[in-house]
């Protein structure tokens, strides 16, 4: 497994209270499954994906390919220079402070054992820009509306970002769509056809 700048591997670490299986309910796949043509995927509370569209992979990687606590991007966004390079810069201030935010009220939440304050602590160890972050004791800061992803080959896509909870296993299914007409609209139209290839 990758580590990211002082941070060293990272395994699952010690069995812990609060966290959620990954067994997705048969209703959930039964939607993903037919979501062939749009970007999307089914993730954890702590933002691990467990399964995508093939569109999905095609817009950000195939991130179920990630293991310990490198399949959560909020941890990955802290160690891992590659994920923020799949978003628009102006927007990482932003999501840096969305992610600590939220690692803080899952932690929080969850409590004291839980696989949330393990990685939050770790991250607390590992990087400078996290523990500044987490020292302000935000709570409650969420997504904006519209993801703005960057990809290699079709450029800039904004994206709504339409979640679907299942309470019962704490997963969410993401769906990302581009405004009818819009040039985002255009670009993943583009991605469709591409896939995971090259243009080049």
């Amino acid at each position: 497994m990758r580590s990211g700048p002082g941070v060293g591997p990272v395994t699952a670490g010690p069995v812990r209270s609060g966290t959620t299986g990954e067994h997705i309910s048969p209703g959930l796949l039964r939607i993903l499954d037919r979501l062939d043509d749009t970007p999307a995927e089914i993730v954890t509370e702590l933002g691990e994906t467990l399964r995508q569209t093939p569109l999905g992979v095609a817009l950000t990687g195939d991130t179920t390919r990630y293991t310990g606590l490198a399949r959560s991007i909020g941890y990955r966004w802290f160690t891992d220079p590659a994920t923020r390079a799949q978003y628009v810069a102006e927007d990482h201030a932003f999501l840096s402070r969305m992610f600590a935010s939220g690692l803080r009220e899952l932690a929080t939440l969850r409590g004291t054992g839980s696989r949330a304050a393990y990685c939050a602590e770790l991250l607390r160890e590992g990087s400078e820009e996290f523990r500044r972050l987490w020292d302000e004791h935000e709570i409650g800061i969420r997504p904006n509306e519209v993801k703005r992803f960057v990809h290699p080959e079709v450029g800039v896509l904004e994206l709504n970002c339409q979640r679907l909870l299942d309470p019962d296993q704490s997963h969410s299914l993401l769906v990302y769509t581009a405004a009818p007409g819009s040039e985002s609209y255009e670009r993943l139209r583009l991605l469709s056809v591409i896939g995971t290839q090259s243009l080049r």
